[in-house]
């Protein structure tokens, strides 16, 4: 998240809440596609991690984040002085730091995949045209191959402070999240309460599908570490108050309010009132919309700490004023594409979306879980109600597929949004992911080295 909403709006009830939220529907004419991907910078001469104050004879983020500023001409966001983020010009994508610099583009609301497609492609290019001079490079995957947490660089970032002191308390892995993962999201809309619920249950049940169909992260630590989605793992240890399947969005009644009283039971992190973070992990939102939040005596609920809080959710599938499919490991960059495409077809087109219903709709809550927790270990070869997820993955993905090819979002050449889904289609012809790939490839040609996949994953 690029920077933390503003909007000192107080709140009065659990009512504006959920108004907040129906606030984000959208008559179909206006649904858009928000992808953000994250990606690790290293230094090329040694495959160093990139700290934000650089090293000698070379910048750090700091120098990117200024370089990328210089290029652009997008507004600087600051945090105590340091540069850590960029805002595009009327809302129109940002760029933001995670906690171990990795460098992350949130895009800009598009129409089609096409222009998905564009908006990347002159992302990297700028990127990279402020990073060589650095001798910086950019790799995609779900988990950092290499580095050590200890090895790895912490940014300039209050919010990240009041996380890494929270996190051991909740859960192992934690930490482990905030500066050793990357992923690729998209950020979709919906039309009305019944829409968000469908959209919401169908892309619940089939996340563990995304995870094992993007899986990149097989290496911690310079070894295997015996996963194929380490990132998809370590959410499974990171804080369970605020991540997972979210069961009750299948119970009968789900609605905005249900989601609601969720994240009101969700412990807070902070509440920043002007550019300071005050630290309040553990406590309960429903405290400070009584005013009696005890760290913050007298403090009373505003919009921006509602948006800010929903922003630290972290379930497989997130509710804001949009819905963002969480599930999958950053890759290379034709996977980058593949994944909004790949989530556009199977939740935009009204056909696509009720036959992706009646696929999953029989699976029971203790199934989605059983399958959750065994894709990032198995992959394609996890099951669930008798079937293979490979033979699912077909399924939908040929749901996906004729979803974009009703849509007719056609280029210049043509071609509609489903030619995004061929490296996803090659996956499922080989029955081999990303990750099973790159462990092939070390256990052979790389002589059980992970330093390759540097250059193999490159952006």
């Amino acid at each position: 998240m690029a920077r933390d909403v503003t909007d000192s709006t107080p709140i009065g009830s659990k009512e504006e809440l959920i108004s907040w939220i129906a606030a984000g529907e959208k008559p179909e004419s206006r649904f858009r596609i928000g992808t953000e991907h994250e990606k690790f910078p290293f230094y090329s001469r040694d495959l160093a991690p990139v700290p934000y104050e650089g090293r000698a004879g070379a910048g750090g983020i700091g120098a990117l984040l200024e370089g990328m500023q210089q290029r652009l001409g997008w507004e600087p966001i600051v945090d105590a002085g340091s540069i850590i983020g960029l805002g595009g010009p009327d809302g129109g994508g940002a760029i933001s730091l995670e906690p171990g610099g990795q460098f992350e583009l949130s895009g800009a609301p598009l129409e089609d995949i096409h222009q998905t497609q564009a908006e990347l492609a002159s992302h990297l290019a700028d990127v990279k045209a402020v990073a060589e001079p650095h001798g910086i490079g950019f790799a995609a995957l779900g988990a950092s191959p290499l580095w050590s947490r200890a090895e790895t660089p912490v940014m300039p970032k209050g919010r990240y402070k009041i996380m890494a002191n929270y996190m051991p308390k909740v859960g192992t892995m934690g930490l482990d999240m905030m500066f050793r993962t990357c992923t690729v999201q998209v950020n979709l809309d919906f039309a009305s309460e019944a829409d968000m619920v469908r959209k919401l249950r169908v892309s619940l049940a089939l996340q563990p599908l995304a995870t094992a169909l993007f899986a990149t992260s097989p290496f911690l630590e310079g070894k295997l570490n015996g996963f194929q989605s380490m990132r998809s793992e370590i959410w499974r240890h990171t804080d369970n108050d605020r991540s997972g399947m979210l069961a009750f969005a299948f119970d009968e009644g789900m609605s905005y309010e249900a989601y609601v009283d969720w994240a009101l039971d969700v412990p807070m992190y902070f509440v920043k009132r002007g550019e300071t973070y005050h630290d309040v992990a553990g406590a309960s939102f429903r405290d400070l919309l009584a005013g009696k939040l005890k760290q913050l005596p007298g403090e009373c609920a505003t919009m921006s700490d509602w948006a800010n809080h929903l922003s630290t959710m972290f379930p497989e599938v997130r509710l804001k004023r949009f819905l963002e499919m969480r599930g999958a490991d950053a890759g290379p960059a034709d996977m980058l594409t593949a994944l909004p495409a790949f989530w556009v077809g199977l939740l935009y087109d009204r056909g696509a979306l009720d036959a992706a219903w009646d696929l999953v709709k029989g699976w029971s809550a203790a199934e989605r879980q059983a399958l959750r927790d065994a894709v990032p270990k198995l992959g394609l070869e996890a099951t669930i109600a008798g079937r293979k997820l490979a033979d699912i993955a077909a399924e939908v993905l040929e749901l996906s597929r004729a979803g974009l090819a009703r849509r007719a979002r056609r280029d210049a050449s043509g071609h509609d949004e489903s030619i995004y889904l061929a490296p996803v289609q090659d996956i499922l012809e080989r029955r081999q992911t990303l990750a099973q790939r790159l462990e092939a490839r070390y256990r052979a040609e790389w002589g059980g080295k992970v330093e390759p996949v540097f250059s193999e994953l490159a952006l």
